[in-house]
């Protein structure tokens, strides 16, 4: 049983981490590593804007005078709902895992824009005991054992020994 997760978040995809005991040999035992469980993805996020927004004019218009003139398809505001149903998806996870795993500090590192959604999703949902870390930064892309060593250098984790 892990005391902490953490999970690496972008527009695409979340992934998710606890800090366990590493079981490679007797003289190393107190040894810990981040171990990845899963992920989820967003589908919306995953879709390049051509493939996203298909079945959208083009966004131009030609009056009368022959003058063309843009409006405003909204796709800002669809992207950022396609990006707040995903936060809220992933803090339902959180809560999950954080049951499932005892977890008492979580550290979300997450784009700016998605860290703050998921500020705002779920937080109204942590437990009071849960202590929160928060990195604003894209880290999806890093192997479990260098996001490792990425947070002990931060700070947020034991620093892992090399062998």
């Amino acid at each position: 049983m892990s005391k902490l997760l953490v999970v690496t978040i972008n527009r695409a995809i979340a992934r998710f981490f606890t800090l366990e005991a590493a079981t490679l040999s007797e003289s190393d035992s107190d040894e810990q590593i981040l171990v990845e469980h899963e992920s989820i993805s967003s589908a919306e996020g995953e879709l390049s804007g051509k493939a996203l927004w298909t079945n959208v004019q083009s966004g131009r218009n030609r009056g009368a005078s022959g003058k063309a003139h843009r409006y405003d398809d909204h796709r800002q505001n669809h992207k950022l709902e396609f990006e707040r149903r995903f936060a809220k998806s992933i803090a339902t996870h959180l809560m999950d895992l954080a049951q499932t795993h005892q977890v008492r500090q979580l550290t979300i590192i997450a784009t700016p824009q998605i860290l703050g959604l998921m500020r705002e999703v779920f937080t109204p949902l942590s437990p009071k005991q849960l202590k929160l870390n928060e990195l604003a930064r894209d880290l999806c892309h890093l192997k479990p054992h260098e996001l490792h060593d990425y947070l002990a250098i931060k700070g947020q984790l034991p620093a892992r020994s090399r062998l």
